[in-house]
């Protein structure tokens, strides 16, 4: 569900309607609802949210970013009792949702750019064509907003770390930003990288984990594995990637040595997934 106009349903208090008065050649005007545009409306609108649902957040089916409410469920009568829980609330409130981008019932959906299931979350099929069609970076600035679009989905990413480190060198401050020939290869790469990433699965917490290392004098990287049943019959996949660059005072370090420190760093990233469960 997504909440309509989301901001301007947030109502300003008389006290703080002077610090939003617009001043125009016919008067002065003061906003009564929250409009677009100001710094904290985002975090501002959050905490109400968070407000109207805590004991639908706190029972963890419920996943609410800013404006956009998804109700998850594993069988069709417990969602539509969850389902009624929240639109009586939102009614209650006098929450206006738009209907037009509300999606009730479905098995998938999109949501931040993802394709998300019970069973796996991908990136949006728009999204990767996206990428196709960016043109070649000409300037610092393309190829840092680039290397954000990429770093957002780095998580679907096998080392990408070591994939971007020659590009991200490109936005140096010292450095002078050429697009030689192993650097178009090195922005073609991760492109590639990014338009067949896998699908992720879904985590089952009741299930072993599968832990893999590997590093490098480019960086550390460490896959998370979980065999799951499809079909009856057991698929290994991945749950995330997760990389970084070696520091600088790491460069020295022996084989042994940066063995254990990416597996330390990787069981501190991965603490939220690993605490508490069973992995190898």
């Amino acid at each position: 569900m997504d909440a309509l106009r989301r901001f301007n349903q947030n109502v300003v208090t008389p006290r703080e309607r002077k610090y939003l008065r617009i001043i125009v050649h016919c008067g002065v005007y003061e906003y009564l609802g929250m409009p677009f545009g100001i710094k904290n409306a985002p975090s501002h609108f959050q905490i109400m949210m968070n407000e109207i649902f805590p004991e639908e957040l706190s029972e963890g089916w419920l996943i609410i970013y800013i404006d956009d409410i998804i109700v998850c469920s594993k069988i069709w009568e417990e969602h539509m009792y969850r389902l009624s829980r929240v639109l009586t609330k939102i009614q209650s409130v006098n929450m206006k949702i738009s209907l037009k981008k509300c999606h009730f019932g479905f098995k998938e959906l999109k949501a931040l750019g993802h394709v998300v299931s019970g069973l796996s979350l991908g990136i949006e099929k728009n999204k990767g064509a996206a990428v196709l069609l960016k043109p070649m970076p000409q300037n610092k600035k393309e190829i840092q907003l680039f290397l954000g679009f990429c770093g957002y989905y780095r998580q679907h990413i096998k080392d990408f770390a070591s994939i971007a480190r020659p590009l991200y060198k490109l936005c140096d401050k010292d450095t002078v930003f050429q697009m030689t020939v192993d650097r178009v290869k090195e922005f073609e790469s991760l492109r590639q990288a990014l338009t067949t990433s896998p699908l992720l699965l879904m985590p089952d917490i009741k299930l072993p984990f599968q832990l893999y290392i590997d590093a490098s004098g480019d960086g550390l990287g460490a896959a998370l594995h979980q065999v799951q049943i499809f079909n009856d019959k057991p698929v290994e996949g991945p749950i995330c990637f997760i990389s970084r660059q070696i520091k600088p005072s790491e460069a020295s370090y022996g084989e042994s040595q940066m063995g254990c420190l990416c597996l330390v760093w990787a069981l501190e990233k991965l603490n939220y997934f690993l605490e508490g469960c069973v992995f190898q």
